[in-house]
């Protein structure tokens, strides 16, 4: 990100955003922790998948090195942190690729290696890219106000890419977190100031509270936080879109394939029917079954192999006679080839 690149919207246009006053509310990620990147997970649970968990770390097996200065050991266990999480972001997204019935070994959606952020940012959708320009105008607030004043600035984790091709709730998360950092920076310049700011205000008492400020990057601060909010809500609203047309897709493949498994069963018993040449409508019998099972499927499979004419009728006129014609067919020859029919069919592995 560029340190000089000047703020994307101006005050009026963000100031009128909103129509309507609404409350302020933290994005979903600024609230309390949860597992937003395992909704789709959880609505898409079936026992088809197994939950990745991070393997335990090792138990070290060399006695311990000399305790390290602390400054070293907050950098070391800042890192370490970071590179957990970064982990299990990608074992949650693996996850999540997996219930939304993707190749786990597809290989991700990426911009060319040779892009600047603003080409990327080019490429995002409206709401992803709406979202990244409030966040870029937020931190170039945030370090006109630490100028000079001998106070460090957090670094911002997110560029253009992090965002493409959609929002993702992990990464609001880690933009929640730089906010809010950013808001501790704001603090420390303007505590008086801020001492009259509501937190819990709506969107436009909040705007109002940046058009008095004398201070123009505190002003840009306030601003661009507020649009942080709404286009992290957008981008939500849209995840959950997303969210459920996957679940929608899964469920009609699901619903599909077992519609085809169905089919493909049938054919294979009125295969078998027919190859045996029972006197019987095969197809007739084995539709008629599946019809009935689906509603009671152990009383319909009793039924098939206890009495298949109740499925379709013995065309007794198919019945060949005995003794070469010398003894007609009989209903007796009716109820003998019904039994037969279904001793055939409790054998039979289709």
């Amino acid at each position: 990100m560029n340190d000089t690149k000047k703020p994307a919207k101006m005050f009026k246009k963000i100031k009128h955003k909103k129509p309507a006053p609404k409350p302020v509310s933290l994005p979903p990620a600024m609230a309390e922790p949860h597992n937003d990147d395992m909704d789709i997970e959880a609505l898409l649970n079936s026992n088809d998948f197994v939950d990745i968990e991070p393997s335990p770390a090792p138990q070290p097996t060399q006695p311990a090195a000399p305790a390290a200065p602390a400054a070293e050991e907050d950098e070391f266990e800042r890192l370490l942190n970071e590179f957990i999480s970064a982990e299990l972001d990608d074992v949650e997204e693996e996850i999540e690729n997996i219930k939304n019935g993707e190749e786990p070994n597809s290989a991700p959606i990426t911009l060319p290696l040779g892009n600047s952020d603003d080409q990327n940012l080019s490429q995002l959708d409206e709401s992803e890219a709406s979202l990244y320009r409030a966040y870029q105008n937020y931190f170039f607030a945030i370090r006109g106000i630490a100028e000079g004043k001998g106070i460090s600035v957090p670094a911002p984790r997110i560029n253009a890419e992090k965002l493409y091709p959609h929002y993702k709730p992990k990464t609001g998360r880690k933009i929640s977190q730089d906010i809010l950092l950013g808001w501790d920076v704001i603090l420390q310049i303007f505590p008086r100031e801020l001492a009259n700011l509501n937190p819990g205000g709506t969107d436009d008492e909040l705007l109002d509270f940046a058009e008095k400020a004398t201070d123009d990057n505190l002003q840009l601060a306030i601003i661009s936080y507020v649009e942080i909010l709404i286009e992290t809500e957008g981008c939500e609203i849209n995840y959950m879109e997303r969210k459920l047309k996957a679940e929608r897709r899964k469920l009609e493949r699901k619903l599909y394939e077992e519609h085809q498994a169905r089919v493909e069963r049938s054919q294979r018993y009125i295969d078998a029917i027919r190859k045996k040449e029972f006197p019987i409508n095969a197809e007739r019998l084995v539709k008629n079954f599946f019809k009935t099972s689906n509603k009671d499927a152990e009383g319909a499979y009793k039924m098939l192999t206890n009495n298949p004419a109740t499925f379709a009728p013995i065309e007794i006129n198919k019945i060949k006679p005995r003794l070469f014609g010398l003894i007609k067919v009989t209903p007796q020859d009716g109820i003998r080839v019904n039994h037969e029919i279904g001793e055939f069919i409790k054998k039979l592995k289709a």
